[in-house]
């Protein structure tokens, strides 16, 4: 995915006024921004594995703001969810801050405010995407081990030398040898401490 794409808004709101203000405004700051009128449409329209950040009302008929974020949150979203509402309250804040929310705003708001956490948004979304997708790169190369290969790079990162592990796991030190390298090569690692370092990642 090319790096612009984690820099998409994506705004969800009943209010057609609303959302043509709230696309204007942070339209500003150089960004895509996708308007919606529901979370529904939103759902319908968006894959949840985009990166980027949803600015979004609390109160739309059908489904709410924080059903919208919860939804999105079993997915494994790395959107970045900013909340706006004109009917703020506490247990509606802290619902929203529990499910991660950047930020919970009330209308009227401030627009320096808002524009701030979308920017803050969208540098969390970025890095969570990022890491997601090193996690699935990590995933692939693994994946080319074969069990016996995974079990001498496990023994390998333990520090344990060649001979040690071929006793351990009764094989010949030349085998061992062999599955050493293979470890090496198919997950493009240099040396023992980038191989710790990838298995790691993985857990």
């Amino acid at each position: 995915m090319q790096a612009d794409a984690a820099r998409t808004v994506y705004v969800v709101d009943d209010d057609p006024a609303m959302r043509h203000s709230l696309g204007w405004l942070i339209g500003s700051l150089g960004v895509a921004v996708e308007s919606f009128g529901s979370g529904e449409e939103f759902l319908r329209a968006v894959r949840a594995d985009r990166p980027g950040c949803l600015v979004t009302d609390v109160r739309m008929p059908g489904m709410s703001g924080l059903e919208l974020q919860d939804t999105l949150a079993r997915a494994g979203s790395v959107l970045a969810v900013v909340v706006i509402t004109g009917h703020g309250d506490v247990p509606m804040a802290a619902r929203a801050f529990r499910a991660g929310a950047v930020d919970v705003i009330e209308k009227p708001f401030n627009d320096q405010l808002l524009l701030d956490r979308v920017h803050e948004a969208l540098e969390k979304s970025r890095r969570a995407w990022e890491a997601q997708a090193r996690k699935a790169h990590v995933r692939a190369l693994l994946a080319r081990l074969t069990p016996r290969e995974r079990q001498v790079a496990d023994l390998v990162v333990q520090g344990k030398p060649n001979k040690v592990i071929a006793a351990e796991i009764n094989l010949s030190l030349k085998t061992v040898e062999v599955h050493r390298h293979n470890v090496m090569d198919k997950l493009e690692v240099a040396s023992v401490s980038d191989l710790t370092r990838l298995l790691l990642e993985a857990e």
